[in-house]
């Protein structure tokens, strides 16, 4: 057995002795929704539009300026071709799994364990950004209220130590001290990875009404954003519209992209989905269309309320009706950020313990982290694991580099998409295909060549710490899951207890 030996497609299990099909069309929608739009629209979208300089005038990345429209027209365009390519392989295998499943069954195991090692790096890491920017919100309503909780129980030990900003950066004295160690950790971060977790353990059902309710929420609110904004837009801030070019817009796009994320998460849904051969196709291209839709128009209405260079800021939708003199709304704004990243965090804890599951199964990690609940059918120990990482995480880190590096475990699992659905085709152009990418060598290839080029706009910083994640998982890989592939034994999948 060779390393890029493929995992056998497998029809959807209607046996009943895996996970409970309960969600349509819709939910997968509101699933889509209740991820993409998030963390990306409420803070990545200010280091978009105006860039990232530190102190001594070294730019790190340049902004887009108002064309930030165009960076999400060029993102919705790349991951339109993405989804489209996930819309035909998941429509085909209906696996929990998403990337991790297709590139098994298209590409080897080899290249499925790099990609699920990517989504990992995805989830975890974005689950530790989103609820490090919630904490920050939270903190932010707290004090509308007047509840102002010490900076010690706010910031995490390593947030501060990284933090170029005096007033955080002297929490490592006046924090209280254990043994010479400062006390430095961000309470509510962990506290809401917590919720969340248990809620998850509830049942899918259960996690999905939440996320519908919260949707409704965001969507409500950033209706206001643009009503409100749209009112006071002053067209003097549209110029210049592309202050620093195509490379402004290029490396805006390439850090908003976390904006986007979202929509890969509804294929590890698959095996949760009635009549996934026709929902997954609609959850995944309707959910990105009316994502990017939104993304155009609020950024829009975000730069035309303000001057670009006053969007640089965690939360620059509030923080733009603000410095308009709209502080009613611009509260609301924030609370609805909160509401916006708690479904986001809802969406990605939902994720990340079924790439686990998906890869346990096939023999690739553990047998523990195969195991599902025996009343509610989700995977309890993963969804566990995954909390509990991802809290100690959040208590912790700093928040600067992690939408990089989660950019950068997406966009390469992207791509992989794109071309297991190119390979799939010629080794198996007669297979039934529920939904079929049209012009395909054209969408294939054009999507992962868009998916390297978004990439290419990313810090080198990024590129060296995915390059680390990568040798771990291979050292793993090679340790522990090459002797235990279910494929390479020639064995059953892990059953489901």
């Amino acid at each position: 057995m060779g390393l890029f030996d493929r995992k056998p497609i497998a029809a959807a299990d209607e046996s009943g002795t895996g996970m409970r099909r309960t969600l349509g069309a819709g939910d997968l929608i509101m699933l889509a929704i209740g991820a993409v739009i998030g963390a990306g629209i409420f803070s990545s979208l200010g280091t978009a539009a105006a860039g990232e300089t530190l102190a001594d005038g070294t730019v790190i990345r340049y902004g887009a300026g108002p064309a930030l429209v165009l960076s999400f027209v060029l993102l919705g365009a790349v991951c339109g071709l993405a989804a489209l390519c996930y819309a035909e392989l998941a429509a085909m295998i209906p696996q929990a799994g998403s990337a991790y499943a297709y590139s098994y069954a298209t590409l080897g195991e080899i290249v499925a364990w790099i990609v699920g090692w990517a989504l990992i790096l995805e989830y975890a890491v974005g689950n530790v950004a989103v609820a490090i920017g919630w904490s920050g919100y939270f903190t932010s309503l707290l004090s509308g209220f007047g509840i102002d909780l010490p900076g010690w129980l706010t910031h995490g030990y390593w947030n501060v130590k990284a933090s170029a900003d005096p007033a955080i950066h002297g929490l490592m004295e006046s924090a209280p001290h254990i043994a010479g160690i400062p006390v430095l950790v961000n309470l509510p971060a962990f506290g809401i990875v917590v919720a969340i977790t248990l809620l998850l353990l509830k049942g899918v059902k259960e996690s999905t009404r939440a996320n519908n309710v919260m949707v409704v929420i965001k969507l409500l609110v950033l209706a206001l954003f643009v009503i409100v904004g749209g009112m006071h837009i002053d067209p003097a801030n549209y110029k210049p519209f592309a202050p620093n070019g195509f490379r402004g817009i290029h490396q805006g796009a390439a850090i908003v992209f976390f904006a986007y994320i979202g929509f890969d998460a509804i294929s590890t849904a698959a095996e949760e989905t009635k009549n996934p051969q026709r929902n997954l196709p609609i959850g995944i291209l309707g959910g990105l269309a009316i994502c990017t839709l939104i993304y155009v128009i609020v950024g829009f209405v975000a730069t035309g309320l303000v001057p670009y260079e006053q969007l640089r800021s965690s939360d620059p939708l509030a923080r733009a009706l603000s410095i308009a003199g709209l502080s009613t709304a611009s509260w609301i704004v924030a609370a609805g950020a909160v509401v916006s990243m708690t479904a986001v965090l809802l969406v990605f804890q939902y994720g990340q313990p079924r790439i686990f599951y998906a890869m346990a199964r096939d023999g690739l990690l553990p047998k523990f982290a195969a195991k599902l609940h025996p009343k509610t059918r989700t995977p309890h120990v993963t969804t566990i694991i995954t909390g509990v990482a991802v809290a100690l995480g959040s208590l912790l880190a700093d928040d600067a580099a992690t939408y990089d590096l989660t950019n950068i475990g997406t966009l390469a699992a992207f791509s992989v998409v794109c071309i297991g659905v190119l390979v799939l085709r010629i080794r198996e152009p007669d297979r039934h295909r529920p939904f079929r990418v049209p012009f395909v060598w054209l969408v294939t290839i054009g999507g992962a060549a868009a998916c390297v080029f978004i990439m290419r706009g990313l810090p080198s910083s990024a590129w060296k710490a995915f390059a680390a994640w990568m040798v771990i998982g291979l050292t793993v890989y090679f340790v522990y899951g090459y002797k235990n592939s279910v494929l390479r034994r020639g064995n059953a999948p892990v059953a489901p207890e």
